[in-house]
């Protein structure tokens, strides 16, 4: 099957509005408190069916110009998650995966994790495995802790090291995401001396409110220069937050025709995108039609 031919299915990005981390477990992961939301800026998954259960993934997942280059297959994302669910199934099945990549690695925006959550609805679908959301969110979070809320597909307030979810109604906005050309690893900040994990637990009232901040930004700031001068670019325009452990950053606006406004006067060699947020992922409504 050429790859014209695919039926392409999509893989959103998310921003976090807010990210606190209230903690630190004796196995180091961190306690986080944060608010998902899915944007309609997204990447593109395509699959084969194989009938000897090999997972291959054709297309390099490549990054864009100016970023990392390739993934390595085996430690693609999309391919652990379509092996993970045969191990859960059993599934005799294979697939052969396709990327389209549009969202920035490294960039906070969970763009591999949606990607595996892609791999596990769709596959889920066409190898006939009959496993639930819930239970493809737990094999999903085995992966990644960003991968359960692409899985159940909505905006919503995240616990835990993320994936306790609660889903909950935004309102309309629409978002400039800027990302200032380098990669952040998630590791490296999770692990800094200087990174606060005291941030006071909220209940899920305030976060519907105005407020909040991103724990991460100072660290990111001080690590990542490029980030720090975005930041600051951005917020002359519009107060401007990261979104996870970075790089990109975002700012909220009203109106699509306000996002663009500021978007065309992002200096080179910065990328940006104007995106919409969304209450549901695109994905849902795809496997909806089938």
């Amino acid at each position: 099957m050429s790859s014209a031919s695919l039926e392409w299915w999509p893989a959103p990005a998310k921003l976090n509005l807010f990210l606190h981390v209230t903690g630190r477990r004796a196995d180091g992961y961190h306690e986080l408190q944060t608010l998902f939301q899915i944007v309609d800026l997204a990447d593109e998954l395509g699959f084969e069916v194989r009938a000897d259960g090999a997972v291959l993934r054709l297309d390099d997942a490549t990054a864009a110009p100016g970023e990392l280059g390739a993934v390595p297959s085996d430690a693609d994302l999309c391919v652990r998650a379509a092996r993970a669910l045969q191990a859960a199934t059993g599934s005799p099945l294979g697939a052969v995966i396709r990327v389209r990549k549009r969202i920035p690695m490294g960039g906070g925006l969970g763009g591999g994790s949606s990607d595996a959550a892609t791999t596990l609805r769709v596959l889920n679908l066409l190898w006939g495995t009959g496993r639930s959301p819930g239970e493809l969110a737990l094999i999903g979070s085995q992966l990644g802790a960003d991968v359960p809320v692409f899985v159940l597909g909505q905006s919503a307030w995240g616990e835990g090291v993320g994936e306790r979810l609660t889903p909950v109604e935004l309102p309309d906005q629409w978002f400039l995401i800027i990302h200032p050309g380098v990669s952040v690893p998630t590791r490296e900040i999770f692990q800094a001396p200087e990174l606060t994990r005291n941030s006071p637990v909220l209940t899920i009232r305030p976060l519907s409110q105005p407020g909040g901040r991103n724990d991460c930004e100072p660290v990111v700031r001080a690590r990542y220069p490029a980030v720090a001068d975005a930041l600051d670019w951005l917020g002359r325009h519009a107060p401007a937050r990261l979104t996870g452990t970075g790089s990109c950053l975002f700012a909220s606006f009203a109106s699509a025709a306000e996002a663009e406004r500021v978007a065309a006067q992002v200096p080179d060699p910065w990328r940006a995108w104007v995106a919409r947020g969304l209450a549901r992922s695109p994905l849902l409504d795809r496997l909806a039609m089938r």
